[in-house]
């Protein structure tokens, strides 16, 4: 029975490092068996928390335990400053419960030890040559500002052969990926943030090209990145040895700040396992668009402007997409010119949908076709409404907005599944106390999250006032009302994959 209560206590912990945190570390507190439960899970990558690690000497001092004493005066003589813990003191072996390294975060431990860069280099070389002696295998490593190049260590290549994930950047030496790609050939995930326009990109190329299991790839270019805009080839390198994983590569995730690639075009279509889908459609003609045939396809993320690329790419998908999420915008006078078709693209082509972004005009046309999706799509859980309306006209503005408020909630009220967690609501709408009613009246039974931003910011005031506040605190007392609150336009589009 005591094995059968570890293991469930192992299950729950698992689920608590991923969703919180904060509640697994107040577990070690609880009994012997809590702390030697939580422990391995906890320390497999202990520099991941939401912690201030400049002030957490513990970490520092665990670590700093396991130098062997003629490496410990060594660093005493040159005035880095080190705890008097010796390793017989440690409860656990916790350096071999890990698997993970976070370079910025071992910088910010090691400041402790002393201020001095040159310090924190030598200390930092004496940590990262323990970790290869001490991990059973690395599975994670975020290198962005690494200075030491760890595959020199001894044990390095044992560990790194395991490496399952990677995140770097693009300011890091070729040297460093060349490195790599000799020891590293398993990677699944691969994350790159562009952070210089010192391409081609040689050394990154390189290790893409060896990878024999690379599921998840991941490239954003930093958005202050170009000052004279880049080569239009410049991103070409990358593209071709991805075009080596076609095969392999389920998510894909690119981010170019501008219009530079043509080679894009003659490689995505070559991804035809893709599930997870987040890109800038430029350069493609309708042909090459509709050569982009991705059957199990499940997550599509795309830009407003791109709804008429995206309506293509949902027709001839599978039928399996459960999230489809836009990018955050500003809008302007061309956001809703493809919007209807891209609606009714979802509607009949997507009927297993969870997680859905749209944008659109207030007009009879729109409202009938969302009506006729929310009817279709029964499985939503969330849902990002976006209305803007092309023809402001101030003297009446308010009493549109009231009208657009009072339609948007009675067909959410007649259309939407009951199962459904979370709205989101931003534009041109204002909702009055009466339409709000009506509708929450709706959702008894069920618990819903409501998050509102206006485009006109006057009207996301109007929920703190006081015959607001009461219906709301009614609402969330009796269970229907999760959440309600009011929040800036980018949290309120921002979806995260």
């Amino acid at each position: 029975m005591s094995k059968l209560n570890k293991d469930i206590l192992f299950l729950i912990s698992e689920e608590l490092v991923q969703d919180d945190s904060k509640s697994l570390f107040s577990c070690l507190m609880v009994n012997r068996l809590w702390c030697e439960t939580v422990i391995p899970i906890l320390w497999r990558n202990p520099w991941c928390y939401d912690i201030n690690y400049s002030n957490k000497n513990y970490l520092f001092t665990i670590i700093t335990s396991y130098l062997s004493d003629d490496i410990k005066e060594f660093l005493t003589r040159q005035g880095i400053q080190l705890s008097l813990v010796s390793y017989q003191s440690l409860l656990f072996n916790y350096l071999s419960f890990c698997r993970s390294i976070n370079v910025n975060t071992i910088g910010i431990i090691t400041s402790i030890g002393s201020p001095l860069d040159y310090d924190q280099f030598l200390l930092q070389q004496e940590f990262y040559n323990l970790f290869m002696k001490k991990f059973p295998e690395l599975k994670y490593l975020d290198m962005k500002s690494i200075r030491h190049q760890i595959f020199y260590f001894p044990e390095a290549r044992i560990r790194l052969e395991s490496l399952c994930e990677l995140k770097c950047d693009t300011l890091t030496n070729s040297s460093y990926f060349y490195g790599l790609a000799q020891l590293c050939h398993y990677i699944q995930r691969l994350i790159i943030t562009n952070a210089t326009n010192n391409y081609p990109y040689h050394g990154i190329a390189e290790l893409i090209g060896v990878q024999k299991n690379l599921k998840y790839f991941e490239w954003r270019d930093d958005d202050a990145l170009y000052i004279t805009g880049p080569d239009r080839d410049s991103h070409k390198e990358i593209l071709f040895a991805l075009e080596k994983n076609a095969n392999v590569i389920n998510h894909l995730i690119l981010y170019f700040m501008y219009n530079i690639d043509c080679i894009l075009p003659r490689i995505l279509p070559k991804l035809h396992k893709l599930k997870t889908l987040a890109t800038r459609f430029y350069n493609f003609s309708e042909q090459q668009l509709k050569t982009c045939v991705f059957h199990d396809l499940e997550i599509l993320k795309i830009e407003h402007y791109n709804l008429e690329s995206a309506s293509i790419i949902i027709e001839n998908s599978g039928g399996h997409i459960k999230k489809i999420l836009l990018e955050p915008f500003e809008f302007d006078d061309n956001v809703i010119e493809d919007s209807l078709v891209f609606i009714s693209s979802i509607r009949k082509n997507c009927p297993s949908i969870e997680c859905l972004s749209l944008v659109f005009s207030p007009s009879k046309e729109y409202f009938a076709e969302i009506e006729e999706l929310l009817k279709g799509c029964q499985n939503l859980k969330l849902l990002l409404l976006v209305i803007f309306d092309q023809v402001y006209e101030e003297p009446i503005y308010i009493e549109k907005a009231l009208m657009y408020g009072e339609i948007l909630l009675k067909i959410l009220i007649s259309s939407a599944p009951s199962n459904i967690k979370e709205i989101r609501f931003y534009g041109d709408f204002k909702f009055s106390l009466e339409a709000l009613e009506e509708f929450l009246r709706k959702w008894e039974g069920c618990t819903l999250s409501i998050l509102i931003s206006s485009y006109n910011l006057q009207y996301n005031s109007i929920y703190e006032e006081e015959d607001y506040k009461k219906l709301i605190n009614k609402y969330k007392n009796n269970g229907v009302i999760k959440d309600f609150r009011g929040e800036s336009h980018m949290d309120i589009m921002n979806i995260e994959i």
